[in-house]
């Protein structure tokens, strides 16, 4: 059996169970992909992108419904080994990507003032649109449920505010087009046990504020906040999945006030 097949085979198999499962059991319960949808898989590099390319591949695999799939990455400007890197990556995981290029590491680097966040919005811009010209209407993006649980506690400890990542969201720059995250319920210690399991090496960011072109942690508030769920976890082994739950049973009667859609400020003792 060669790589690419034990790869294969490994998602039917032994991790089934914690990566199959989870991902279609988010694909249905927050109905990610209907009948038609052409779904364009966004692909950065990292382990969490590129398992979600073999999911996807798993999941096509089974074809319980007509659905169609555009593997598309996005060079924003990496130093050609981590170019390289991915090529080779996509190459050894069977996924046959579309690569297309853009000047967004160069127009960043001088921001002095939240860098990152300018970044993922130009990112995100770009993959509609080049998603969009391939006939698109979805684009899936990589984040699972341990970046769910910690933009939840981001918001609250440093950005005051109760918020969380949506498994989808429609464009309201792109008509037409919605943002989905199957890989939602799945757990990020499982993605790195696969990942170890086949020796598998990815990118983390690869841009000019970060110091290494492979996997590593940088030293960020959602670093901190990974280290204090750890730490939680260890005491109260419900940590995590109350978090999770926490969004879903919002008791309004005790809110002091809540923003609308549209942002507009809404007090419940006025």
């Amino acid at each position: 059996m060669d790589g690419i097949a034990q790869i294969e085979e490994g998602l039917r198999t032994t991790f089934a169970r914690r990566l199959f499962k989870p991902f279609a059991k988010a694909v249905v319960t927050y109905g990610l992909i209907e009948p038609n949808d052409r779904i364009a898989v966004c692909m950065s590099g990292g382990k969490d992108s590129m398992l979600m390319a073999k999911l996807f591949q798993e999941l096509k695999r089974h074809n319980k419904f007509p659905f169609s799939l555009e593997f598309l990455v996005m060079d924003p400007g990496y130093a050609p080994e981590n170019r390289a890197l991915i090529e080779e990556n996509a190459a050894r995981l069977g996924i046959p990507v579309r690569i297309f290029e853009t000047d967004i590491f160069e127009n960043v680097y001088e921001i002095e003032k939240s860098p990152c966040y300018l970044c993922a919005r130009m990112r995100r811009g770009h993959l509609y649109a080049a998603a969009k010209e391939l006939g698109c209407n979805k684009i899936a993006l990589g984040h699972h449920y341990d970046d769910v649980i910690e933009t939840i506690l981001m918001g609250m400890l440093y950005g005051g505010q109760v918020q969380t990542m949506l498994p989808k969201l429609k464009s309201t720059n792109f008509e037409g087009m919605e943002l989905i995250r199957p890989m939602y319920l799945v757990r990020e210690k499982d993605i790195i046990a696969w990942k170890t399991a086949y020796g598998l090496r990815f990118l983390q960011c690869a841009c000019r504020f970060t110091a290494d072109a492979a996997d590593g942690l940088k030293d960020s508030k959602r670093q901190r906040v990974k280290e204090l769920i750890r730490m939680l976890q260890r005491e109260d082994p419900q940590v995590e999945q109350n978090i999770f739950k926490s969004v879903e049973n919002v008791n309004l009667s005790t809110l002091i006030a809540y923003k609308d859609k549209d942002g507009v400020k809404h007090r419940f003792d006025e």
